[in-house]
């Protein structure tokens, strides 16, 4: 049995706060992308849940496809074992929500597989267990995440656009551009970028949407290339550039496929890890 992980872009991201156990609260647009790994569940030793993974990536339990398979067992009854083999595209330290759309995907095998019978809320409250991104990704397409990614608000879809999306060889640590941020003794910000984005998804208009694009990490102390791939994808045709989640993935969202494809092959020859997407509707 096999799935695709679609990755996600943060279209706006603002941080609202601070709670009491130290995670911030946030609003934010998420988006889910055609960029994705597949993960596959094979039959495996009775008990047991393996998981190995390439390019890389933690396998076993460093894993939260292998936290995730945990809480689902534990939470369902269900008996077995089973073995993921995750075929990894989606770049790390990128903000583009890998790991968690693995585990989504993970999640939505093992219902499958088990017949369990599990709706999207139970899943999301599963996946929340192994991190803040995996509520969004069990269904993915366009939403609103409020609280610390756990509160989901379905929102009209992404008007059709081409997506250009450049990592550059610096990655971003989740944990670090937090520390980074609270450093700046910052509890919010106050952008408003996801004010914005909705509004613009009401009215279906990529212009409006593109121009509304906006991240709070960005005021901190990115890689100076996620600016000037920033400026070469506006230079190229984009009608608004951004970086995703705490970085240091870029995407630049274009209305003609040809500029899309021009901008993303440009940047490839320079950022191996560049890739043209397409938005991708909710899995239900």
């Amino acid at each position: 049995m096999k799935d695709a992980a679609y990755a996600k872009i943060n279209l706006s991201l603002d941080i609202t706060g601070r709670r009491a156990d130290g995670y911030h609260t946030l609003r934010t647009v998420m988006q889910s992308i055609s960029l994705c790994d597949t993960v596959t569940l094979l039959e495996g030793n009775a008990g047991e849940i393996e998981v190995t993974c390439s390019g890389g990536a933690p396998c076993g339990k460093g894993n939260t496809v292998y936290r995730a398979a945990e809480e689902f067992f534990r939470s369902t009854g269900k008996k077995g074992g089973v073995s993921f083999r995750i075929e990894k595209r989606i770049p790390a330290q990128a903000g583009l929500g890998g790991g968690s759309a693995d585990t989504a995907a993970a999640l939505r095998l093992l219902n499958r597989r088990f017949q369990a019978g599990l709706s999207a809320e139970n899943l999301r409250d599963i996946g929340f267990q192994a991190g803040a991104d995996v509520p969004f990704c069990v269904e993915g397409g366009t939403a609103l995440a409020e609280g610390i990614g756990e509160k989901l608000t379905v929102l009209s879809p992404l008007p059709e656009c081409w997506i250009a999306v450049c990592k550059p060889p610096e990655g971003i640590s989740t944990r670090e551009a937090y520390a980074a941020f609270d450093a700046r003794g910052r509890t919010e910000t106050g952008s408003g970028s996801t004010e914005r984005l909705l509004a613009a998804l009401k009215i279906g208009s990529l212009p409006a949407a593109a121009a509304g694009l906006g991240n709070a990490f960005e005021a901190g102390n990115v890689p100076e290339s996620v600016r000037a791939i920033k400026a070469r994808m506006v230079s190229a045709g984009a009608l608004g550039a951004c970086m995703t989640g705490s970085g240091s993935a870029v995407f630049g969202l274009f209305g003609r496929e040809a500029e899309a494809r021009q901008c993303t092959d440009s940047l490839r020859s320079l950022f191996p890890q560049s890739f043209l997407c397409r938005p991708i509707r909710s899995y239900g």
